[in-house]
């Protein structure tokens, strides 16, 4: 590739760092822009923000690179976050990661980097790009571990073109290696994880701040009464810690669970303000085979054929083999060869045709 000028989002990472190192190594000019997303309680013990800049203007320093600070936190609050707590309240569990590349990383920040003069944008995302008879196609990392296509999925044509995963083609391991030889400052940071702006804060307690709770009845699979919930909002399908009927034990446990086996959310039934617990992983509660799915994105521009493809239900999941049949204007079902465990509204449902990622969309309803 002919020497281009790239913004790299730098994040204090380990990954962004080596993907602005791998750029000036191929001739790049490369400029470095860090995002801040978040500025509610930035003083606070638990955001990383201030941290993160020093860690990644060190990075810059090393490798002889421009950096910008650029403040994001208004889109974020706008296209993110109120999105975010919209899906809480309605009893769904969103995806903050898919909605901050989809309308932040590779949206605003795309934007700010064009009117620098950028011809391409890079993040550190293990994920790579091809083009193919003219389509860019978006294809899992290298690395199996660490693949972020998931997360990935709502990027469009005109944002692919413009975007370089270097990572993409390297294990975690290599990336770690090269930050070490090169003498990176942060070679040896731990991976951030969790949703950017809650940062290592207990999630019930950061909600609390933004989310009404209404307290209701914890019901078990029978139909009794064996607790009181919250608040609807602060729980997930499949959640097993924290549901508050610690010690509970089962008189008479149906379908599979035992005595002392452990209790998994199961149904929120929002009009009635009840949950539904069951006890035993594989409780049928807990398992689905088909599911929908609505405001769907597709990588091509257009939802794949009715075909047997594969699906991740949640990030960090083997990729389930499964029927795909498109539904109705933005929506499509899919039906699994094998049931799915914990299949969660707000989640993303992300196809896979081998190493191709074709986009996907926000989980309605499962059965």
């Amino acid at each position: 590739m002919k020497p281009q000028r790239v913004v790299v989002g730098l994040s204090g990472g380990v990954d962004s760092a080596v993907t602005a190192h791998l750029l000036k190594q191929q001739g790049h000019e490369v400029i470095g822009i860090f995002m801040k997303n978040w500025e509610d309680d930035d003083d606070s013990e638990y955001c990383s923000s201030n941290i993160d800049f020093v860690d990644a203007a060190a990075v810059a320093d090393v490798l002889g690179i421009e950096i910008e600070h650029v403040n994001f936190a208004a889109d974020y609050k706008d296209r993110v976050f109120a999105e975010f707590l919209r899906e809480y309240e309605a009893g769904r569990t969103p995806n903050p990661d898919v909605l901050c590349n989809a309308e932040i990383k590779f949206k605003a920040f795309l934007d700010h980097a064009m009117r620098l003069g950028a011809e391409k944008i890079a993040t550190g995302h293990y994920a790579r790009v091809r083009e193919k008879a003219g389509e860019f196609q978006l294809l899992k990392g290298l690395d199996p571990l660490k693949d972020q296509s998931y997360f990935l999925h709502r990027l469009t044509q005109a944002q692919l073109a413009k975007t370089l995963f270097p990572v993409g083609e390297l294990p975690k391991t290599e990336v770690r290696r090269i930050a070490a030889e090169i003498g990176l400052p942060n070679a040896k940071k731990k991976d951030s994880t969790g949703i950017c702006f809650i940062g290592e804060r207990p999630f019930r307690e950061f909600l609390n701040r933004y989310l009404a709770n209404t307290p209701g009845p914890i019901k078990d699979d029978r139909g009794r009464t064996i607790g009181e919930h919250v608040g609807l909002s602060f729980y997930t399908l499949g959640q097993r810690k924290g549901i508050g009927i610690g010690g509970l034990k089962e008189r008479s446990a149906p379908r599979g669970g035992g005595d002392h086996d452990p209790w998994f959310v199961a149904r929120k039934d929002m009009a009635a303000n009840t949950l539904y617990i069951v006890q035993g992983h594989d409780h049928p509660w807990l398992l689905a085979q088909r599911l929908s799915a609505d405001d769907t994105s597709w990588i091509a521009g257009h939802a794949p054929r009715a075909d047997a493809l594969a699906a991740k239900t949640r990030y960090r999941q083997q990729d389930a083999a499964c029927t795909f049949t498109a539904a109705g204007p933005g929506g499509f079902d899919l039906r699994f060869d094998q049931p799915q465990w914990a299949v969660t509204p707000g989640q993303s449902a992300v196809l896979y045709d081998g190493e191709v990622c074709l986009g996907g969309g926000v989980i309605s309803g499962s059965a």
